[in-house]
């Protein structure tokens, strides 16, 4: 399904996936705190197992409506606009991110999806939703942030419409091309138009925060230290240049 907006190239570079991957999204949010960017964490996509490694990845986007009975129902799984046609368009090391309206008793995909997604190199699977077939998504490895698991199919509660175009996940605009990255604390969107802004600015946080909990480590007291005053921030620049 076309974009509304130009989408950026989905390829990633290899040196922009192993940065962020050595940063939290909690760090993250601080980042794009700092630049203005609140609204950044999808609500209800939690890992849907732990110990997930930290993934990166450019969103590919996929939007429900809610159910109407004449167009939600086990023979749309064959039309042209479907979940299974829009697994085939994803292009590999894409995180499909899913807008399914926070919907609690309708699995989006199942097993033979989600092994569909892990056979074609998606990077992984992001919903504010449920999936069902849990036991066999497990099996597929394909990582998972979602809020949960249902038995009934999305037909029963959802009507799939569209890909790769402008989507809200858990309270989040998404747009195709965005980049996500998702972890034990959750999935966290950074605008394409801000990813240089985070690769200058994430990297040296995270740096001053492992050097604050060294210092918190040792015995120090938080005040003047986090935040810093002049005295702790001078110190912290001259570990930098040892």
């Amino acid at each position: 399904m076309p974009a509304s907006e130009p989408v950026p190239s989905m390829d990633l570079d290899p040196a922009i996936v192993a940065t962020l991957s050595q940063v939290t999204t909690a760090t993250l949010t601080t980042v794009l705190l700092k630049k203005g960017l609140r609204n950044v964490w999808m609500r209800g996509a939690r890992p849907i197992r732990t110990g997930q490694p930290r993934l990166v990845g450019r969103a590919f986007t996929l939007r429900f409506v809610p159910a109407r009975e004449d167009l939600a129902t086990p023979a749309s799984w064959g039309s042209p606009i479907s979940t299974r046609a829009a697994i085939e368009d994803m292009p590999a090391g894409c995180i499909a991110v899913v807008d399914s309206m926070g919907v609690q008793d309708a699995g989006i995909f199942g097993d033979i999806l989600c092994a569909r997604m892990a056979k074609r190199g998606i990077t992984a699977l992001v919903t504010d939703g449920v999936v069902r077939d849990v036991h066999g998504v497990l099996g597929t490895n394909l990582p998972v942030w979602c809020s949960g698991a249902a038995a009934p199919p999305s037909v029963a509660g959802l009507t799939f419409v569209a890909w790769q175009q402008p989507i809200g996940c858990g309270g989040v605009a998404v747009f195709p091309g965005d980049v996500v990255v998702a972890d034990d604390d959750g999935c966290v969107l950074i605008p394409a138009a801000s990813l240089a802004h985070v690769l200058a600015e994430a990297p040296e946080q995270e740096r001053f925060e492992g050097w604050l909990m060294e210092e918190v480590n040792k015995g120090a007291a938080l005040p003047g230290l986090y935040p810093p005053n002049a005295e702790n921030k001078a110190r912290y620049e001259a570990t930098k240049k040892k």
